[in-house]
Order: structure tokens, then sequence, then C-alpha cells
């Protein structure tokens, strides 16, 4: 038996599609019901937040998908306590490729931290490392609508965004096939972009030309990032991490998917023009 955390995210409902389609014994952890990306009867209510609710969605999972948001670590306590107490084999958890960084940023550092309490609990563990996410061009969705534009805070900078479903599915091989416990995957798409290029993509995937404005202060990229604010830990962790990438002009890449999958990641074009419908529904909107 599997259990599924942050099943409502990009990643996770991948990933419920991903071990639904391999026939995996699996159940969803979800605190709201009617958002739950699980199929019938595979969904059970329960709250990181809340450990008391954590032991029966446990009972008799082997095999722990671990996606904690935000920047603490509390919610990853409450999770490695109640897998320890359920018998729990594997953790399969959503990390960061910025735990790579040398001197590790300050988003790195959570993620880090994150890692080291999942090995300190002894249980086996494989650590999903990816970058940026190609659904993060849906933060552009507000200025597109408001002014046809997207900022860009990271100007010459390069990176390699993935598309969640490959995330996904490397986190379904991880759950379902031994050999990738002690493992820690470093997970890209197959091509670096500049902001203003995947802008392009993106316009000629929309059928219009969008500008792309430079970001004037820092202030106004997080405010791009978080309209309804961010705690001062987290802005200015952004803040660090957007000048780390406009300074690294090569971009992070690996060539793990390919290698884990046997086949070459998804494109930023092929997501664009997959999701370009969507994306259209959701600037009328």
């Amino acid at each position: 038996m599997l259990l599924v955390t942050g099943a409502t995210g990009h990643v996770g409902r991948e990933l419920v599609r991903e071990l639904d389609e391999r026939g995996a014994d699996f159940r969803v952890l979800t605190r709201d019901a009617a958002r739950a990306a699980g199929p019938p009867g595979r969904v059970v209510v329960g709250d990181l937040g809340a450990p008391a609710t954590l032991a029966p969605a446990l009972d008799g999972v082997e095999r722990l998908f671990l996606l904690v948001p935000g920047i603490g670590l509390e919610h990853t306590e409450h999770a490695i306590a109640a897998a320890r107490t359920a018998g729990v084999r594997q953790i399969v958890h959503l990390s960061s490729y910025a735990v790579l960084g040398d001197p590790v940023p300050a988003m790195g550092r959570w993620h880090r931290e994150r890692e080291r309490l999942i090995r300190a609990a002894g249980i086996p563990a494989t650590f999903l490392r990816p970058c940026g996410f190609m659904t993060n061009a849906y933060d552009w969705l507000p200025t597109i609508r408001e002014g046809n534009y997207v900022l860009d805070p990271t100007g010459p900078g390069r990176s390699a965004p993935i598309d969640p479903a490959d995330i996904a599915a490397v986190a379904a091989l991880a759950l379902t096939e031994d050999g990738h416990q002690g493992r820690e995957y470093l997970l890209t798409g197959g091509e670096t972009f500049t902001v203003a290029e995947q802008v392009a993509i993106l316009g000629a995937a929309l059928g219009r030309a969008i500008e792309v404005r430079a970001v004037a202060t820092p202030q106004e990229a997080v405010r791009f990032r978080y309209p309804q604010g961010a705690p001062p830990a987290l802005a200015e962790a952004l803040v660090e991490g957007l000048r780390l990438m406009r300074a690294d002009t090569t971009g992070v890449r690996s060539d793990t998917v390919a290698e884990l999958l046997g086949r070459a990641p998804r494109s930023f074009v092929d997501w664009c023009g997959r999701h370009a419908d969507a994306y259209g529904r959701m600037l009328q909107a």
C-alpha cells in the first residue's frame, strides 16, 4: 500500500494518474475530500499539521510519497513520526535542486533540513530534487491578463524547467519498483531557457506576442510571485534565489529523467501546446 500526500498539486495529481494507470494499491491523503485527486475509495482525510489524523491514513502503508509545502519543518516531523510508528519501509520525498548550492541558499537549507530529518529517522528514502516547474508559467497569468506582459526577474539567467508529469513519472517508478532506496535524483527538463525565451514559446502557443518587462526592484519580484504577500523569511529567500538564478547564465541540467524513464523529458514547447487551450480559458476568466 502506498500513501500520496500533496495530491491536489501539480505533481500530486499527475502522480495519482500514474499510479492509477499502473494498477498500484494506493490511497491519497487530503485535508478536503472534495478537492482530492484520488479515485473513489482511495481518499483518506488527514492533515500533516494534525498528527492524530495520520495514524489511520498510514495504517498498512509501506511506501510514502511526501510533499511538504511551505518553509517549516513541523509537517515533516509529524509525517516521519507517524511513518515510523506505522512501519513504513520507504519515503519518496519531493525536495529541491537548491540543496545542491554551494553555499546552499535559504530555500535549499529548508529542504536540506527536511532531508536530514528523514535520514535521521532511519527509514530508507529516495530524494527527488527538481528544478523549476513548467507550471510556474501559470504565475504569469495575472499580468498577461492585466496588460499582456510578464515581469522578468532573472534576465540572462537560464534554467531547465521540468514538466511536473515527468517528476510524477519518476516518483511512481521509485514507489513501485525496488532499487531506488538511498538514491538522490536531480530532475530537470532537457533544455535551458531564459524567462524571455519561455514567454516567447508560450506566446507562440497562444497565438499572441507577450511583452517581457524587467523587474525594477526586489520588492516587485516578490509581489509578482506572491501577490497576497509573503513572510519576511520567504521573501528574503526568494530574492536571494532570483539573484543566484540571474547569475547562472548556463543553467542546471541533468539527464536523470531520460536515464530513469528511457525517454527524453517532455519539452516546454510540448507543455505549452498541451495546455494552451486551458491557459487561454484562464486568461478569459
